[in-house]
């Protein structure tokens, strides 16, 4: 059977996140949660070309794989998200969310998907850190127009070199159908 890849991609959506809970070289993750109301993300990749010169020419030159960076915008950020990423607490008794400024983020895998013409590419970023959401809003004025929460997003690579996997036209279906439910790891080579 004939697979074809996408021409373009297009709508970011079922965005989860999964809280790091091991590093190293075989690091492990907590269970994806559903974060609704994703709206853009835009991450550059980190690193950069590397010249050296010698005998009046570029002799030899290089890249390093810095990972990506960039902003994540969301409807809304789920509380759930404040307390496992940035360590918000959640009172008691009076269930208010508090803000710890000497919480430690945590690193967590992000999952998304991104809709193309021939099918949907599954993404997994392993090792992510982020800022906290600030807080904006503005005043309604002849329209009430939603005000998104937006977090800058920093992803690593691994001590083992994984950046980030995606699905392709051959990903299998299983692969597919279980890729929110828990971090992808490859099958070891045999």
């Amino acid at each position: 059977m004939e697979t074809t890849e996408n021409k373009v991609q297009f709508n970011l959506k079922n965005m989860h996140y999964a809280v790091m809970t091991a590093g190293g070289n075989t690091p492990t993750w907590d269970t994806p949660v559903p974060v609704p109301g994703a709206v853009s993300l835009a991450l550059e990749q980190q690193g950069e070309l590397n010249k050296f010169y010698a005998d009046g020419i570029v002799y030899y030159q290089s890249s390093n794989n810095g990972g990506y960076e960039g902003d994540a915008e969301f409807a809304r950020i789920i509380d759930k998200m404040l307390q496992d990423i940035w360590g918000y607490i959640l009172s008691t008794t009076e269930k208010v969310l508090i803000e710890d400024a000497f919480a430690e983020p945590k690193s967590f895998a992000l999952l998304f998907q991104i809709d193309g013409d021939q099918h949907n590419a599954l993404y997994c970023l392993y090792n992510c850190t982020a800022t906290r959401p600030g807080i904006n809003s503005k005043t309604n004025e002849e329209s009430k127009e939603p005000q998104p929460q937006k977090i800058k997003i920093s992803a690593a690579p691994l001590e083992n070199g994984r950046v980030f996997a995606r699905t392709t036209a051959e990903t299998t279906e299983d692969t597919i159908t279980k890729w929110f439910t828990k971090v992808f790891e490859p099958a070891p080579a045999a």
